[in-house]
């Protein structure tokens, strides 16, 4: 049986001197690949998820210990960015060496390092259509993920207030990924704590 994290304080917008840290290659730090927007549900999300978990388990095989479809396209209903959040749990997120050289050459990307943060790593497809996360067993953050994913699956309710707080978030933040987060951060917490966090 999985501990029940705490609910996440709330946080202040990252500095451009922290988004900076933990930006890896060349790219911007806070700026999209392409502007944030929010699309209907799509009905392929979930084979997405599939054959990404199938590339992922090729590349690594039993180095992966354990593989969730996370994030809104995990939520049937939900509406949400063209773009497949995966949490892949590893024994140590921070030895890149065992775990990023498979997976750049399958095709993933290293594009964030946050070791203050869980030791969390976040790769993505060349496409940007898959964020790829990464952390270690019993992470709070994960195991957050998958609450907020069943909570928002079985609570039609809650499901559609996030995603009127997503499509607000993108309208206002369209070129600003930490402004876009943050700006759902309140429901989020609000959603967590009806789940039972405390």
């Amino acid at each position: 049986m999985r501990h029940r994290p705490a609910l996440p304080p709330p946080a202040a917008p990252p500095t451009p001197e922290q988004l900076a840290r933990r930006t890896v290659g060349a790219r911007t730090a806070d700026t999209p690949s392409r502007p944030i927007t929010i699309i209907a549900y799509e009905e392929a999300w979930p084979a997405r998820f599939t054959r990404e978990t199938d590339r992922i388990r090729a590349a690594l095989g039993d180095r992966v210990l354990a593989l969730d479809h996370v994030g809104s396209t995990a939520v049937p209903g939900l509406p949400a960015k063209n773009r497949v959040d995966i949490d892949l749990i590893v024994a140590d997120p921070a030895d890149e060496d065992a775990y990023v050289p498979a997976l750049t050459t399958a095709g993933y990307l290293l594009r964030t390092r946050e070791p203050h943060w869980y030791e969390h790593r976040c790769l993505w497809t060349a496409d940007h259509d898959v964020n790829l996360h990464v952390f270690g067993p019993g992470c709070d953050e994960h195991l957050r993920h998958l609450i907020f994913r069943d909570w928002l699956r079985a609570h039609p309710a809650d499901r559609d207030l996030y995603a009127a707080h997503k499509v607000e978030a993108a309208a206002l933040h369209p070129h600003s990924a930490s402004a876009y987060v943050h700006h759902k951060g309140a429901a989020v917490r609000d959603i967590l704590r009806r789940a039972g966090l405390r």
